[in-house]
């Protein structure tokens, strides 16, 4: 599958992770012909509406060596794995509530190589771990999210951005936003102001600090 956006968008990239992504690509047409991972409507254009769509986050933020992600509903891996190949040093863990999901995750987790990502099935609520940051792309809406996710996140941060929540949302965000509390701290990134990709230009990132 062809991964010039991903080239286009993160020229320096080494080889092995370009290779990484064309594996990944491979992987989710591979399981889809089997178990639906991805919409199969979506799957002409997995590259930019789901593995770019997951690397914008990039484009705002980044993160220092050691620092521990949450992708929260993962569902078939996104955004945590086109993340973990983005940023090796960094740690990810991958939930969700659906079995078969994770098993899938498990499995490209382990064709790919990937020794900062680990995939467990279960709840938000049942997690005992600590992070830095969670992230969830398509789980609920962003009042619930930080609920569900506040007592995840470590108070001690190690990035320029303190500890928080960041949401992958679509649409208008004034719609979500509206329902934050007044006190919470939060900035919304519009990808179509460093992404050039038209399917993704009603697409934005939420960060709420922790």
């Amino acid at each position: 599958m062809d991964i010039s956006l991903i080239k286009q968008h993160f020229p320096l990239l080494t080889e092995d992770q370009y290779q990484k992504f064309e594996l990944l690509a491979q992987l989710y047409e591979d399981w889809n012909d089997k178990i639906n991972v991805i919409s199969r409507k979506d799957m002409d254009n997995l590259v930019e509406r789901h593995l770019l769509h997951s690397l914008s986050l990039a484009k705002f933020i980044t993160f220092r060596p050691g620092t521990k992600i949450l992708d929260l509903g993962t569902g078939g891996g996104l955004p945590g794995l086109p993340l973990a190949i983005l940023w090796p040093q960094v740690n990810f863990t991958l939930v969700d509530g659906t079995g078969k999901k994770i098993r899938v995750v498990q499995e490209m987790i382990e064709a790919l190589g990937i020794e900062n990502a680990t995939a467990l099935q279960g709840r938000a609520e049942e997690l005992k771990q600590k992070f830095n940051f969670v992230v969830a792309r398509g789980v609920t809406t962003l009042d619930k999210l930080v609920l569900w996710t506040r007592k995840l996140i470590d108070k001690k941060s190690q990035n320029l951005f303190p500890n928080g929540l960041i949401a992958y949302k679509g649409g208008d965000p004034n719609l979500e936003l509206k329902f934050l509390h007044k006190k919470e701290h939060f900035e919304v990134f519009e990808l179509k102001k460093k992404v050039n990709a038209p399917l993704l230009g009603d697409k934005y990132i939420i960060y709420v600090q922790a």
